[in-house]
């Protein structure tokens, strides 16, 4: 997706009557954790945020500039008012970039299964897998191209394609997707 920042200024306000403040004024109020679990509170454009938010995955590195000063994080959760459609809160992760974090990664897949075109059904087995990896080497996706994939035979998290810097930790016997006959 390439480089995605967000500018954000720090906060001192805490508290209901702040944060509605904020929020009338085009802001979020939001708070970035770092690998320590210390935390800063943070003020982020709602506009600018809401363009990001709704582009990046779960596991896509954002560099985050506070107050002048870069930080590499991950949005780590949103709180989002349904009905208003708008966010409300944001908080930010910072993980230590010299050492590698275990993260669960959904899984997609791309192709449709030879088994199905002959007549089979396709079976998920597992969403997603568990990996390790340093913050920068964290794909954003992991997207499984699964066209070979015949009547009763089975892609397990073996068959895979090697990522740079990326340990797989599920097991690789686990089997993630399946063709079944048709009846």
């Amino acid at each position: 997706m390439g480089k995605v920042t967000l500018e954000a200024k720090s906060r001192t306000e805490s508290g209901k009557k702040a944060a509605k403040a904020l929020r009338a004024a085009g802001h979020i109020p939001a708070v970035v954790y770092n690998s320590n679990g210390e935390a800063k509170m943070l003020d982020v454009d709602a506009t600018e945020f809401n363009k990001i938010w709704r582009s990046v995955t779960a596991t896509t590195l954002v560099t985050l500039t506070v107050d002048g000063t870069a930080h590499e994080v991950f949005i780590k959760d949103v709180e989002y008012n349904i009905r208003t459609d708008a966010v409300l809160h944001a908080d930010f992760w910072e993980p230590a970039a010299d050492k590698e974090i275990v993260l669960k990664m959904k899984l997609q897949y791309s192709g449709t299964p030879a088994g199905v075109l002959k007549g089979g059904f396709l079976l998920k087995h597992v969403p997603e897998v568990t990996i390790k990896a340093k913050p920068a080497a964290v794909p954003e996706r992991i997207v499984l191209d699964i066209a070979k994939v015949n009547v009763g035979e089975k892609f397990t998290v073996a068959e895979m394609p090697a990522m740079d810097g990326v340990t797989v930790l599920t097991p690789a016997e686990t089997s993630l997707v399946s063709v079944s006959a048709g009846r």
